[in-house]
């Protein structure tokens, strides 16, 4: 499953290069074109970007990567300013 999440995020970065470059050097006669590569742009950078985050989430759960370092909360953190 993480080799196939692995080649979706190579893929969808891919489309997302590929796809920018068409709809930000698209000329301005051709609008329609232009909309639809940043479409499909917008989709790749978002897959990517899912992609991306599920595959560091499986690297931290699994002791691939060290996990980021977070605040421990203390108790008197949920307490209501005075």
């Amino acid at each position: 499953m993480r080799q196939m999440i692995a080649i979706l995020n190579v893929v969808a970065w891919s489309g997302f290069w590929a796809f920018g470059y068409l709809a930000l050097s698209s000329g301005v006669e051709s609008a329609g074109q232009m909309v639809v590569a940043a479409i499909l742009a917008a989709l790749g950078g978002g897959a990517g970007m899912l992609a991306w985050l599920w595959l560091v989430r499986h690297a931290e759960e699994t002791g691939y990567a060290r996990p980021a370092n977070r605040v421990m909360t203390r108790e008197d953190d949920d307490a209501e300013p005075v």
